[in-house]
């Protein structure tokens, strides 16, 4: 047993973080380790790999996931600013290489290689993204003379741009609802709210207009006709065949015939091997750890903690979302990854890095040390 008396920084760790929360995350890993070792043997052998290939490289890069969120937890809100201004930094550096560098996948470009590892730099931004414009934020709340609000915005401009560049229109998105969800729990007039969102919609009628892959995912959507839907019928096919109890691990069928069952279509592996009570377990799990991060946050006396918290939290959920909106056919199709389910190793690694900073912002903290962060947050 970890004494409360000793005073070492993990028995401290150990009766600060939110030992429910980090279960939860845990049990959310393992979940897909099941459910990589039931997808992935069939498209590792159709392309000619190792069948375990895939499962291999997903449990590879699940120890340094878990070092990362386990190092990130023990970080101090100031600590966590400066890190993620250094990540987001390091993460536009690599975008922009991969612009110039990457090579080009279906008309766009994002991924570069290495030494060896291939690298989603968007993904990386993304949690480093929500600390940053969360303590924007903070700071317009805690000193309405700085122009913080005007900075968020510029932040957001610039990831924006350069994920519009990919092109990726998916993550550009999930960046713009995320802080559109940061500016309204700041307290933002909502009239702005709907101007963002206003926006948004405006920027998918452009892209809709002048991107022609952006045009067939929406019109395959729309009119099924109009185009190949081979994967998403194939994923609405498999939850059908599924039913409640599912056909049993390793009887899937869909998987067989599905090129990203590994990735973005994990889910609907899962609702035919396991059946819909699996995915309706993942739900309430997924669920759960926004939902109980929130509460955390809510409670949080430091606004940085709170919104930061938050923001991270709404991130997790909006992810985990759209993955299985799109393997139920209710959004046009989208690269998203399943949240620490669906394969790769820079969504893995970024999640990880994110929800360690959910565990750290959450943790029960002293009100002399939440008065002492606030103090010292206008010098991080």
């Amino acid at each position: 047993m970890i004494s409360r008396d000793q005073r070492t920084p993990f028995s401290e760790w150990w009766w600060t973080v939110d030992r429910v929360l980090l279960v939860a995350l845990i049990a959310l890993m393992l979940a897909g380790v099941i459910l990589s070792l039931a997808a992935s043997p069939p498209v590792a052998t159709r392309i000619g790999l190792d069948p375990f290939h895939f499962f291999n490289r997903h449990v590879l890069f699940l120890a340094p996931s878990l070092i990362v969120l386990i190092g990130v937890s023990f970080l101090s809100p100031r600590q966590i600013r400066r890190s993620a201004l250094i990540v987001f930094v390091l993460a536009i550096g690599l975008i922009v290489a991969t612009l110039l560098f990457g090579p080009e996948v279906k008309g766009a470009r994002r991924w570069i290689t290495l030494l060896g590892i291939n690298i989603q730099a968007s993904e990386i931004a993304k949690p480093s993204f929500v600390i940053l414009a969360a303590w924007l934020f903070s700071e317009a709340a805690r000193r309405p003379e700085m122009p913080a609000t005007s900075m968020a915005m510029m932040l957001l401009l610039s990831l924006v741009s350069l994920l519009v560049m990919e092109p990726d229109f998916g993550q550009t998105m999930l960046v713009l609802m995320v802080w559109g969800a940061l500016f309204f729990i700041a307290g933002m007039r909502i009239v702005w709210v709907f101007g963002l969102a206003g926006a948004a919609a405006g920027g998918l009628f452009t892209a809709y207009l002048f991107v022609p892959h952006v045009a067939g995912r929406i019109k395959r959507f729309m009119n099924p006709a109009s185009g190949d839907t081979f994967q998403v019928d194939m994923a609405s096919e498999a939850f059908s065949n599924g039913g409640w109890l599912g056909l049993g691990p390793g009887e899937g069928i869909a998987k067989r015939s599905l090129p990203d069952s590994h990735t973005d279509f994990v889910y609907a592996v899962a609702a035919e091997e396991f059946g819909i009570v699996l995915c309706l377990a993942l739900l309430a799990l997924f669920a759960f750890i926004v939902l109980r991060t929130l509460s955390r946050a809510y409670r949080s006396e430091d606004l940085f903690s709170r919104f930061a918290a938050s923001g991270l939290a709404v991130l997790f959920g909006i992810q985990a979302a759209i993955n299985m909106a799109v393997n139920l056919q209710l959004i046009p199709a989208k690269g998203m990854t399943l949240p620490f389910i669906s394969y790769g190793g820079s969504s893995m690694v970024s999640l990880a890095y994110g929800v360690g900073m959910m565990l750290a912002l959450t943790r029960q903290r002293p009100k002399t040390e939440v008065n002492a962060i606030e103090a010292a947050g206008s010098y991080a």
